[in-house]
């Protein structure tokens, strides 16, 4: 059995510390960054919605008349919104000016 071996390594030079308005701006940054994945799952599972939505209102006799309908009006209504809301997250997307 070999043992691991450790090496020594000289310490480095110390990493400047954040000023109050750097750590402001990267957990600004951050928070952004986490705002924007919530917004996408968000609008994935609109989709995923809508398209099951869509499959109830095309399935037939086998769904009553009333959950077809409102299937029907769902899936319309749930896509719209989903393209308006990739659009509000590719306008944010964008540098402003």
């Amino acid at each position: 059995m070999s043992r691991a071996r450790l090496t020594l390594v000289p310490p480095g030079p110390e990493p400047k510390p954040e000023t109050p308005s750097e750590r402001i701006r990267r957990l600004q940054r951050e928070a952004q960054a986490l705002a924007r994945e919530q917004i996408t799952a968000l609008h994935q599972s609109m989709r995923d919605l809508s398209l099951l939505a869509e499959e109830i209102a095309e399935g037939g006799d086998a769904y009553p008349v009333g959950a077809r309908e409102l299937a029907r009006r769902l899936s319309d209504d749930v896509e719209q919104k989903a393209q308006t809301l990739q659009a509000i997250l590719q306008k944010g997307a964008q540098p402003a000016h």
